[in-house]
């Protein structure tokens, strides 16, 4: 019955920590979900998955002036963050539109 109990308590605790690490305000852990964002293979600042419906944000790439939520113009150097694309265990995820970008 212990086990049971100590099973329960951390996946309540797992699901209140997953909760906590959504997009929220435009920002992730603290960094702005805006500006100049650089495509890498691994080391990223965050991962992302890409999907058609459900995002947790939604991107327009633009080609300047990224200066709204969900706005991101792709670099190959100085970026404001970048970007692993994953299949699995996103931070979060994006899907990309051609209007109103930000949160859903």
């Amino acid at each position: 019955m212990r086990v049971f109990w100590a099973l329960a308590a951390a996946a309540a605790l797992i699901g209140s920590v997953s909760a906590d690490e959504k997009v929220q305000g435009c920002a992730f852990h603290g960094k702005s979900l805006k500006g100049k964002v650089q495509i890498v293979g691994s080391g990223a600042d965050f991962k992302v998955q890409a999907v058609t419906s459900f995002p947790d944000l939604k991107v327009k790439f633009v080609e300047s002036f990224p200066d709204e939520c969900g706005e991101w113009q792709i670099v190959e150097s100085f970026p404001d963050f970048t970007i692993q694309y994953v299949t699995s265990f996103p931070d979060f995820k994006i899907q990309m539109v051609d209007s109103f970008p930000g949160q859903p």
